[in-house]
């Protein structure tokens, strides 16, 4: 019997030792089922690598060149902060609220999750998830990535997933400090109105850095964790009020809070400074824009994501210089449309080129719209439908030069409306290092995003016209060399056709005087730049236009030097630097560098400086781009009437296109360019007339506005300067004896300016 005792005691005892081994078995098949996901059964799990160095989303910045932030580039917008910058109260107050134990468990609490079933049987809903296992699930989407073959079944997914989360909560606390798992569930953690982490939460919802976050704003912040649109404060107050006061409560229980900051604390109501973050606010919107395409290339040559990767992205933009040109465009714009509108009252301005009005102008131009499209797909092929509902007033938001007004009006008067409202474009940069420091793309980004720095070319009229004279001077001519103001008549053959061209001046008739080079471009006349266009030949001439900068094709025809060719405002303005800066071509820089989430410099974008004229054709240039202010009727005399002067010396070049649509000022100071377009979206619609549509009305005003701001601002890091003498004595004379017989004196109006202009009769002899 005892014999018999001590086998069934044995054989409990192997039983009991077997199944011990068999729990160790399938514990160890499940798990390395789970961790290696066997067969595809289970879905994968994060990585070693990923686990120490997470692929958390993180918002990329954009800084002007003093450091302030301009601009973000996200798809989840979160940045992240170091424990040092969010104020204690926050995180202490989180731990009591959402995973007490925190500091006593290793990422599981089991006590809180056997309490479940107890608080289950009481109906009282509550989760057992620490801040570990939180943090997992919003790491590495646990719940949303990671499918196996078991996981479509429900009640498997759902053991599948909290196996996965008390896992990878394990290893987080195998590789990180608590305190390190802390900072990086704050700065990962989802705050609803499209705020990620600490950082972009205080500032969404109170305008504050996490520093700065009081008592009560830290707990409805944390309150926010439970449901981000249950316990909005912004959605819904009361119900956030009433969560806040939970939180509240928690934090005294747990001693994060006094009594008397917990009574404070109650008593205050909420105070919002709310503001959701879209992708595109930006205090620059066109420079954001404009760095994303200035980076494309460069992050996928580098493997870097620029709305993920938490690049921190230094440009150039002065942001007081940027204020100054953005109110120069609002403020002239605004006036130059009221002109506009006035002068075509009553008439729609799209005209052909027999001034006859465009028959189905705006019928064609609508089928371009998302309004068109929208019923297109709904009405098909039934456009007399797809028509009446264009041609329907409803209820809608406009924008004009004044602002924003809603109106009662049809898309396709919405439309007629946007195709009369002028655009324009304008942009600064350093000539001796490139750097770009104001870009106004449009008027307004949220109606247009169509940047007219960049993306659009037009003809560039008469301030094409000193490249001809740097190619002349690079063959030997000099400033005060003479032409004759007259008639020309140049034949030639194109493409096996005989072209008979006969250019006129600006203003119609020839004076057959006798002028300087610099007075001819100091007035643009037409004739004598096309003289010297063939005298020097168009190829030349289009060839100096490339060293220079311009990079757009360039037919070297006889009508380049009038600007016949398309080409960008940055590359004609760019294109004016060797002008300045002694005679080197200097690419446009908008961003110096770029710096990792690491604070790593992993880019960095030099000035590329390349000679195009030589050192004594250049300072001659910018001594002929003076002429347009020093000479008589000069060009760019319309510049007296901002105050801009005194001791502080420039220059420049209008253009116009032949029939007023495009208004260009290239204008130059010893240490500052500045290009402006102006002009409507259509080249069809335009001003009428040269007393309204010459660029020094429509273009060089942007350009005297800016500096007139500027230059009034002590602050400004662009004051009044004189252009540097000869740095070596110039070969080719440029003091040129004027030659004055018989002044006869006029006087012209422009604008609100009156200055003497003296006209020359050149028949008589030279003093």
């Amino acid at each position: 019997m005892k014999a018999l005792d001590k086998v069934k005691s044995g054989a409990k005892y192997i039983w009991s030792k077997k199944r011990y081994r068999y729990t160790i078995i399938v514990v160890s098949f499940l798990y390395l089922t789970i961790q290696h996901n066997f067969l595809w059964l289970v879905g994968s799990m994060p990585s070693v690598s990923e686990l120490k160095d997470p692929d958390l989303p993180v918002a990329s910045e954009i800084y002007a060149a003093d450091g302030q932030l301009i601009g973000k580039f996200f798809r989840e917008n979160r940045s992240s902060v170091e424990l040092k910058d969010i104020n204690p109260i926050f995180y202490k107050g989180l731990v009591a609220t959402e995973d007490a134990r925190f500091y006593e468990h290793h990422g599981i609490d089991w006590q809180a999750n056997l309490s479940i079933f107890w608080y289950m049987i009481k109906g009282d809903k509550r989760g057992a998830s620490t801040i570990s296992q939180q943090l997992a699930k919003n790491l590495f989407k646990i719940r949303k990535v990671n499918k196996g073959l078991l996981t479509c079944i429900p009640g498997i997914a759902t053991v599948n997933t909290k196996l996965k989360e008390w896992m990878v909560a394990k290893r987080l606390e195998d590789n990180y400090s608590k305190d390190e798992i802390l900072l990086l569930y704050m700065n990962t953690v989802d705050f609803g109105s499209n705020a990620f982490g600490i950082n972009t939460a205080a500032r969404t919802y109170f305008n504050k850095t996490p520093k700065q976050l009081s008592i009560d704003e830290a707990a409805i912040l944390i309150g926010l964790l439970k449901a981000t649109t249950t316990y909005s404060p912004a959605l819904h107050p009361e119900k956030s009020l009433e969560r806040r006061n939970v939180v509240l409560s928690l934090m005294k229980k747990h001693k994060v809070i006094s009594d008397d900051d917990f009574k404070k604390a109650m008593a205050r109501p909420i105070a919002l400074d709310f503001h959701i973050e879209n992708s595109e606010d930006c205090k620059v919107p066109y420079v954001r824009a404009a760095v994303a395409r200035e980076l494309s290339e460069w992050c996928s040559e580098n493997g870097y994501d620029i709305y993920s990767d938490g690049l921190k992205i230094y440009t150039t933009i002065d942001l007081r210089l940027q204020k100054h040109a953005e109110e120069a465009v609002t403020e002239h714009m605004t006036t130059l449309q009221r002109r506009f509108d006035a002068q075509w009252a009553g008439q729609n301005p799209w005209l052909d080129g027999n001034k006859q009005e465009i028959p189905n102008f705006l019928e064609n131009g609508i089928k371009q719209t998302d309004a068109y499209r929208g019923l297109k797909k709904k009405w098909g092929e039934n456009e007399d439908t797809i028509m009446y509902f264009l041609r329907k007033p409803h209820r809608c938001v406009v924008y004009t030069h004044q602002g924003y007004k809603t109106e009662n009006i049809s898309s396709m008067d919405s439309l007629a409306h946007y195709k009369k409202m002028l655009r324009c474009g304008f942009f600064t940069m350093d000539p001796r290092d490139g750097h770009i420091k104001t870009w106004v793309g449009g008027w307004n980004y949220k109606i247009t995003k169509f940047d007219h720095i960049v993306q659009a070319k037009r003809q560039p009229g008469s301030t094409f016209k000193p490249f001809v004279y740097a190619t002349a001077f690079e063959q030997g001519s000099g400033p005060c060399d003479t032409r004759i103001d007259r008639y020309v008549r140049h034949e030639y053959d194109e493409n096996g056709v005989h072209h008979i061209w006969e250019p006129k001046n600006a203003s119609r008739v020839f004076s057959y005087d006798t002028l300087t080079l610099r007075q001819a471009m100091a007035n643009s006349i037409n004739s004598i730049a096309v003289q010297l266009t063939l005298e020097c030949g168009p190829e030349n001439v289009a060839e100096t236009a490339k060293k220079c900068g311009i990079n757009s094709p360039l037919e070297p025809v006889p009508s380049i030097g009038l600007g016949s060719n398309d080409v960008s405002l940055i590359e004609l303005t760019s294109s004016y630097a060797p002008f300045i800066n002694g005679g080197y071509k200097v690419k446009p820089i908008l961003v110096t560098h770029v710096v990792n989430q690491k604070g790593e410099e992993i880019g960095r974008f030099t000035v590329e400086k390349e000679r195009a004229l030589s050192e004594e054709t250049a300072w001659l240039m910018s001594y002929m781009l003076r002429g347009t202010v020093e000479e008589n009727r000069g060009t760019s005399q319309a510049l007296f009437q901002y105050s801009i002067f005194g001791r502080n010396q420039m220059g420049g070049k209008t253009g116009t296109s032949s029939n007023y649509s495009d208004g260009w000022y290239v204008g130059v100071t010893s240490d500052l360019i500045g290009g402006t377009w102006v002009g409507a979206e259509d080249r069809v619609i335009h001003f009428k007339n040269s007393a309204t549509g010459e660029a020094m009305k429509t273009a060089l005003p942007v350009f005297g506005l800016f500096l007139q701001k500027v230059y009034a601002d002590k602050k400004s890091s662009i004051q009044p300067t004189m252009y540097p003498k000869e740095p070596f004595p110039i070969e080719k004379a440029h003091n040129c004896r004027v030659l004055v017989p018989r002044i006869d004196t006029t006087v012209v109006e422009l604008d609100s300016l009156k200055i003497e202009d003296v006209i020359v009769d050149s028949t008589a002899a030279p003093l």
